[in-house]
């Protein structure tokens, strides 16, 4: 790695463990020469993440995807995100120095959310979820580019990126992709199938470069939520909303053995 400034940014959640993991890792890095930012750096070489997934969400979220690579220390449950637990803290440093690491590019969803007065733009790491306020039935016209493919009937839908596909896409029987494809993933949630409404009741994928089109039926524009890697969204008179894979890249740093399926076995399976 290039020694330049070797500025090192670290977030953590407020849980006793992160916290103690976050002093000891900093003391570890500054004995090693880096110099750790007091705060957020945004030309910072790096960003370690201590907690679970939901800090690993919430700092991309809050540093608004940043262009620096990041890498997770696991202090909560699944820890499907990160990279690292806190006993691998030496190793995690000499590989880190030696080069010994790849990054893997992650593309969030965006989505253009149009009232009739505006339009507010948003992005998820693991999906985007368009569902029916106070758990209302809601009613979509959903097209595919210039192509319609259903009204929808049911509680909403999924809209998940590779990355996101083993989150909330996975418990809704959606399928586990693997991240190195370009593709989202349409998944219903609970979708009604009577003779009056029919919807899919499987997920879809379409690829990088798909534009995913919902429009509300009128009387249900102000009983829509919008809810992006787990943060509500509500806007009344949404009129539509736009869908696609963003340009964006996060970086995520991983080390040289990192294998995908063998995350899966590990925490799934």
């Amino acid at each position: 790695m290039s020694i330049k400034t070797r500025v090192i940014n670290i977030v953590t959640n407020e849980r006793p463990i992160s916290n103690e993991t976050s002093r000891i890792l900093k003391r570890k890095l500054e004995k090693n020469g880096f110099f750790i930012a007091d705060i957020f750096d945004p030309k910072a070489d790096l960003i370690v993440c201590i907690g679970g997934d939901g800090a690993f969400l919430r700092a991309l979220h809050e540093y608004r995807f940043p262009d620096i690579p990041i890498v997770g220390v696991n202090t909560g449950h699944l820890g499907f995100f990160q990279e690292l637990s806190p006993y691998q803290l030496d190793e995690f440093i000499f590989r880190y120095e030696k080069g010994d690491y790849v990054i893997q590019e992650l593309h969030p969803v965006e989505a253009n959310i149009c009232t009739r007065h505006s339009c507010i733009e948003i992005m998820g790491i693991n999906e985007i979820t368009i569902k029916g306020d106070k758990s209302r039935t809601i009613h979509l016209n959903i097209s595919l580019d210039d192509s319609f493919l259903e009204k929808f009937s049911g509680d909403g839908v999924l809209i998940s990126t590779p990355t996101g596909s083993t989150a909330y896409n996975y418990s809704l029987g959606g399928s586990i992709v693997d991240p190195r494809l370009d593709l989202l993933q349409i998944t219903p949630i609970a979708p009604i199938n009577t003779v009056a409404y029919r919807s899919f009741t499987s997920s879809l994928i379409v690829p990088r470069g798909s534009m995913i089109k919902i429009h509300p039926e009128y009387t249900f524009e102000n009983s829509i939520l919008v809810v992006t890697d787990g943060m509500e969204h509500k806007h009344n008179e949404i009129v539509e909303i736009n869908l696609k894979m963003s340009d964006i890249k996060v970086k995520l740093l991983r080390l040289k053995n990192y294998d995908f399926w063998n995350k899966v076995k590990e925490k799934f399976l």
